[in-house]
């Protein structure tokens, strides 16, 4: 794999997730499920020690958010990655619903998908 590598992302419905792919190897993922009132939750990024180092879940990450923000989605960032990048960048358009923690809600009771 050379550093001039084409990079693409696309959403793989099937597998419930966006895909990284340089040329025609996949890279990583972030995977994605609706909940009960169809948000897409995001639990889980994924870029495989072969290709780390890159910047690709960031890559990653900004792509698949500004999909599903074109898309008109709202987005549950439960994955640490997804969470840090929200905090450090704006997607335009992008819905995110913020779950509540702990301290916020006064008890441990937190929705599950």
């Amino acid at each position: 794999m050379t550093d001039d590598a084409e990079i693409t992302v696309t959403r793989n419905d099937e597998k419930g997730r966006y895909e990284i792919h340089l040329d025609e190897t996949i890279a990583g993922f972030t995977e994605f499920l609706p909940d009960r009132h169809g948000r897409l939750v995001f639990p889980h990024t994924e870029i495989d020690h072969a290709f780390a180092g890159r910047g690709l879940a960031t890559i990653l990450v900004g792509r698949a958010l500004a999909d599903a923000a074109a898309r008109g989605e709202t987005v549950v960032p439960v994955c640490p990655f997804i969470v840090k990048y929200l905090h450090k960048n704006e997607v335009d358009g992008l819905d995110v619903y913020w779950r509540p923690t702990v301290d916020e809600s006064g008890s441990d009771a937190i929705e599950r998908v």
